[in-house]
C-alpha cells in the first residue's frame, strides 16, 4: 500500500467581488458548504465614482482549504506512512466544469494560511447572499466571527493571511487550457505541519499576483477590501472552479495524497550470477528475511536495528558439509534492518565459484546464533542474437469478487509467457512456475464509466510499482481509496527496456467494493 488520501476537513471561497447592482462588494459573503470552490479575477467592470478611473474595479475570488494533518501524524506513528524523506505529499484539487468562460494560460499560487479560520455554512456563489455578519464563518475581511485577517505584525489584511517565513510554503502551477486539475508537491509544508514547526491552518489557493487584478493605492496600501497590486493584470481571468469537500463526487473532493515506493525487490526467485554483461549494480542480488512472531513482524531482540549477517553455501541438497560461496573473499555478508521485523542484504557471486549448484543462505548474528536457512536456484546471464518481445499471460491467483471498503488486500500476480509449455523433462510441481517482472505497475479504473481511480504511478514516486519475491509479483491495495458500491478493475503495465517505455497488458481483473457496516 503506497497511496493514502486525506480528504479536506474545511474549505471556503472568499471574494471582494461586487454584488449584483455594482453598489456593494460581497466581502461579507460565505460559501463554506457550497459544492464548488472558485478562483477568479475580474478587472474593469465598475468605474470609480467621481474619478473616471477603473483602477478600483479589481474583483477577486480566493479559496481556503484545510486538511486533518493529525491523521497523517497518527498514521506515521503507526507505521502506515513512512518517515520524512521517504514519502511525498501532493495537494490535489479537481476541475469542476462550468458554463462560464474558463481562463487560459494563468498561474495559481498555493500558500500556507497563517491563522485559524472558520468554514461557515454559506452556499451562494452567484448572488453572494449568504453573509456572515457576525455569524460563524470566514470571508474576505474576517477569518472568523471574532477575528479579522492579520499578518505576522498584527496588522489587518484582507483576502486571508499567509505564512511568508519560508519559500517552502509557496507553490505554483501553470494552467495552459484552464481545465486542468491542481496537483502540487507540497511535501515541505506538510512535513512542517507534522513536526509542528508551524501550525496547520491549511492552504490559500489564488491567482498569482501578476494574474490578479491591477490596483495601485496612492500610499502603496490596500484600499478597503481592494488589494494593492501594482504588478497585476488589466484583463480578467474568470472563472476557475474546483470541486469542494461537500461534492457528491467521491473522487473529486480535495485531498492530500501521500505517495511512496513500498515495493520490495526480493531476488530469491531470480538470483543471477555476476556477469561481465551487467554493470556492478545489476550484479547485486537483494535477499530479505522476515521475523514474524504470532502473526506480527517483530525485530530480532539480539539485533534490533543493528547489523545482521548472511553466509552463502553451495551444494546439491543442504548447507551441511557444503563449501562456502565466497563473496569478495569475506565469510559474511553484512545486512541491516529495513523496518520492524524485516532485514535485507545484497550479494553478488560468480558462477565460477559454485557452477550450477544450489545456494543456501544462512542468516545469523555474526556466527553466534543462526536465525534462518533458505535455498536459492541461481541462474547464469546470457547474451542473445535477438531482442525478446514476449507476450504474457497474467492472472491474479487470489482475486475475490468482493472486498470491504475498510479492507487492505494483498494481490498475487501470476505471470508466464503466452505460448509457454513444459517439456517432458520438466519436473512436475504443485503450482506452475511464475515469471518475475522486475518493473511492473498497476492501475485501477471504474468499470461503469472507465473513470481512472488510481492511475499508473510510474514517475518519480513509483507508488504503484509491484513487489516481487520467490513466489512472483505482488502488491497491497487499500480499498478505502475507492468509492463503495461500484465495480472496479485492475490493469497492469510492464516496463520494456528495449522501448524505454511501459507497455500495458491486455488482461482485466474485476472486483467490487462494498460498504462495510460496523
Amino acid at each position: 500500500m503506497a497511496i493514502k488520501r486525506y480528504k479536506a476537513e474545511a474549505d471556503n471561497t472568499i471574494v471582494n467581488a461586487f454584488r449584483p447592482g455594482f453598489f456593494l462588494r460581497a466581502t461579507g459573503s460565505n460559501t463554506g458548504e457550497a459544492d464548488v470552490l472558485e478562483v477568479y479575477s475580474i478587472y474593469g467592470r465598475e468605474t470609480d465614482v467621481g474619478s473616471g478611473r477603473t483602477s478600483g474595479s479589481q474583483e477577486l475570488s480566493r479559496v481556503l482549504v484545510q486538511f486533518p494533518i493529525s491523521n497523517i501524524t497518527t498514521d506515521r506513528n503507526n507505521g502506515d506512512v513512512p518517515a520524512s524523506g521517504s514519502v511525498s505529499f501532493y495537494l490535489r484539487m479537481f476541475n469542476a466544469e462550468t458554463s462560464n468562460t474558463v481562463p487560459r494560460q494563468f498561474k495559481l499560487t498555493v500558500n500556507a494560511v497563517s491563522q485559524s479560520w472558520q468554514e461557515g455554512t454559506g452556499l451562494d456563489l452567484e448572488n453572494y447572499s449568504d453573509l456572515t455578519y457576525g455569524n460563524e464563518g470566514s470571508n474576505w475581511m474576517n477569518a472568523s466571527n471574532t477575528a479579522t485577517w492579520t499578518n505576522a505584525n498584527g496588522d489587518t489584511v484582507v483576502g486571508a493571511s499567509i505564512n511568508e517565513s519560508s519559500d517552502n510554503f509557496f507553490y505554483q502551477q501553470t494552467f495552459e487550457k484552464g481545465l486542468e486539475d491542481l496537483e502540487l508537491d507540497v511535501t515541505p509544508l506538510v512535513e512542517s505541519w507534522i513536526d509542528e514547526t508551524i501550525e496547520n491552518y491549511g492552504f490559500l489557493v489564488k491567482l498569482s499576483a501578476s494574474f490578479e487584478g491591477y490596483f495601485s493605492g496612492s500610499d502603496g496600501q490596500n484600499s478597503g477590501s481592494v488589494v494593492h497590486n501594482p504588478e497585476g493584470a488589466t484583463k480578467s481571468y474568470y472563472t476557475k472552479r474546483f470541486f469542494a469537500r461537500s461534492s457528491q463526487y467521491f473522487f473529486k473532493r480535495p485531498v492530500i495524497e501521500a505517495r511512496w515506493n513500498d515495493s520490495r525487490k526480493d531476488d530469491r526467485g531470480n538470483f543471477l550470477y555476476s556477469s561481465s554483461l551487467a554493470v556492478a549494480e545489476e550484479n547485486l542480488n537483494t535477499l530479505y528475511l522476515f521475523n514474524q512472531v504470532r502473526g506480527s513482524l517483530r525485530d530480532i531482540p539480539s539485533i534490533g536495528a543493528g547489523n545482521i549477517f548472511l553466509s552463502l553455501y553451495s551444494g546439491s541438497s543442504s548447507p551441511i558439509d557444503s563449501k562456502l560461496a565466497l563473496h569478495d573473499g569475506n565469510f559474511n555478508v553484512t545486512g541491516g534492518r529495513v523496518s520492524t521485523g524485516i532485514y535485507s542484504c545484497s550479494v553478488c557471486i560468480t558462477a565460477a565459484s559454485t557452477p550450477l549448484e544450489m545456494l543456501f543462505d544462512v542468516w545469523h548474528n555474526d556466527g553466534i546464533e543462526e536465525y534462518f536457512t533458505g535455498s536459492i536456484e541461481p541462474e547464469i546471464l546470457y547474451a542473445s542474437e535477438i531482442i525478446s518481445k514476449p507476450t504474457y499471460f497474467l492472472n491474479i491467483t487470489n482475486l475475490q469478487s468482493k472486498y470491504r471498503s475498510d479492507q487492505t488486500a494483498r494481490f498475487n500476480l501470476y505471470v508466464r509467457q503466452k505460448n509457454w509449455s513444459p517439456n517432458i523433462y520438466t519436473v512436475a510441481r504443485t503450482s506452475p512456475p511464475t515469471l518475475t517482472i522486475e518493473s511492473a505497475s498497476y492501475r485501477v479504473y471504474r468499470t461503469l464509466d472507465g473513470f481512472e481511480a488510481i492511475p499508473h504511478g510510474t514517475g518519480s514516486d513509483l507508488h504503484t510499482v509491484l513487489s516481487h519475491d520467490v513466489s512472483g509479483n505482488y502488491f497491497d491495495f487499500d480499498m478505502e481509496l475507492l468509492e463503495p458500491g461500484y465495480e472496479y478493475a485492475f490493469r497492469f503495465a510492464f516496463y520494456d527496456p528495449s522501448l524505454s517505455s511501459w507497455q500495458e497488458q491486455r488482461e482485466t481483473f474485476k472486483f467490487r467494493v462494498e460498504e462495510y457496516e460496523y
